[in-house]
């Protein structure tokens, strides 16, 4: 196997002393993983964090096994680290599309969103910008999973996203997350305390 993409990072996970695991969502293949060495070095560390988007090359020999990742920065969204709210936006949004999606399978319209979102949360000059457009991802994903409404309409706030992410909470929770819910939905509501308090 041989694959050259675009990718936003969406999970990355030591492996050994110098390595990760990293998940990465492609526009034509769908969410990968790869094995990245010196993921946790000083040229990579930056790179590799999830919301930023890298030039990505996997090899594997075969199908089955991890492929190897070789990374190349192509937009970082570092600058974020700084806000909370920013970061925890980026960190439900990519866990959740790690979590949930199977590997190798192209979902266009979701990485599109994605995308989509985090460029909205990038450059949204308050979460009301963006807010929406979070419940409207999760709502495409369970969509898109076979367990999702229709796209919600009619948001116009960071209160009506809310209630709308209150919906697809139970969703997530009743189809989606099973036995990983706790882990998973612990970013999910760092993010909603925020929000709440950003509209406080």
């Amino acid at each position: 196997m041989h694959v050259t993409a675009d990718a936003i990072i969406c999970s990355v996970r030591s492996h050994g002393e110098v390595g990760a695991i990293v998940r990465a969502f492609t526009a034509s293949h769908g969410l990968m993983a790869g094995y990245v060495q010196g993921a946790r070095g000083r040229t990579l560390r930056p790179v590799l964090i999830p919301g930023n988007i890298v030039k990505g090359e996997w090899r594997a020999r075969t199908l089955g096994q991890l492929a190897s990742l070789s990374v190349d920065p192509a937009h970082s969204r570092a600058h974020l680290l700084g806000e909370p709210l920013a970061v925890a936006g980026i960190e439900w949004a990519c866990t959740l599309t790690a979590t949930t999606l199977p590997e190798g399978q192209a979902y266009a319209a979701l990485h599109s969103a994605l995308d989509g979102l985090l460029q909205a949360i990038e450059l949204a000059p308050a979460a009301r910008g963006w807010a929406p457009s979070m419940a409207r991802y999760e709502a495409l994903l369970l969509s898109e999973l076979g367990y999702g409404g229709n796209d919600p309409v009619g948001m116009d706030s960071t209160d009506s996203a809310l209630k709308v992410m209150a919906a697809n909470r139970t969703a997530l929770l009743a189809h989606v997350l099973g036995d990983r819910r706790a882990d998973i939905m612990a970013a999910r509501e760092r993010l909603i305390d925020r929000l709440k308090r950003a509209v406080a």
